[in-house]
């Protein structure tokens, strides 16, 4: 009888990868459940999209792929439009990373005040996601989530830092998902009085 420990040592291997990654997949439904608690709280004390709020261009920069081992440099910039749709604000945009991949998207936000200065921006969105040569999200369509904290200027432009989580739902056999942070300037596209 022939031993063969490479098996045993590549089963115990893709045991390990399986627990880290129920791990890993536990946590961020943990944070999940957490950031939609404090965002349902907040929502109850506080006021959304103040009239006379301008649209905006927004420039984003920061990391991608903070929560595994493709990070990469992440490139943001979106329009952020004035109309409201019950509350919502419709939003456009383009991310590009270091890495060459690509991610264009459409989705609804919706401006969380706390007094005149604080916005928080929770949004959800779609689109399509090209990798080039970073990390594989296991298919074209895309989903994003996440939330903007901001400081409302005088002037009515915003500076933020901003987390999102992109992933295809499952609608694909492989579902690794992705998170960002990035810093945020939003800047008014009109100007109000």
């Amino acid at each position: 009888m022939i031993l063969h420990w490479h098996r045993f040592f590549l089963i115990q291997n893709l045991y390990s990868n399986r627990i880290y990654c129920q791990k890993k997949t536990k946590i961020f439904f943990s944070l999940t459940i957490v950031i939609v608690i404090l965002s349902g709280f907040l929502f109850f004390n506080s006021k959304t999209s103040q009239a006379g709020e301008p649209d905006f261009f927004t420039y984003s920069l920061g990391a991608y792929d903070i929560n595994d081992n493709k990070t990469a440099g992440e490139f943001r910039i979106e329009y952020r439009s004035d109309i409201r749709i019950k509350s919502m604000l419709p939003f456009i945009g383009l991310m590009i990373t270091s890495d060459t991949g690509a991610y264009g998207y459409a989705g609804l936000g919706l401006d969380l005040f706390f007094g005149k200065k604080i916005v928080l921006t929770p949004s959800a969105a779609f689109g399509a996601y090209n990798d080039g040569d970073g990390k594989k999200l296991g298919g074209t369509i895309e989903f994003r989530t996440g939330a903007e904290l901001a400081l409302r200027l005088k002037d009515y432009s915003r500076i933020g830092i901003a987390f999102h989580h992109i992933s295809n739902a499952s609608i694909y056999d492989s579902n690794p998902g992705t998170e960002s942070l990035v810093f945020s300037y939003s800047m008014p596209f009109t100007k109000r009085n």
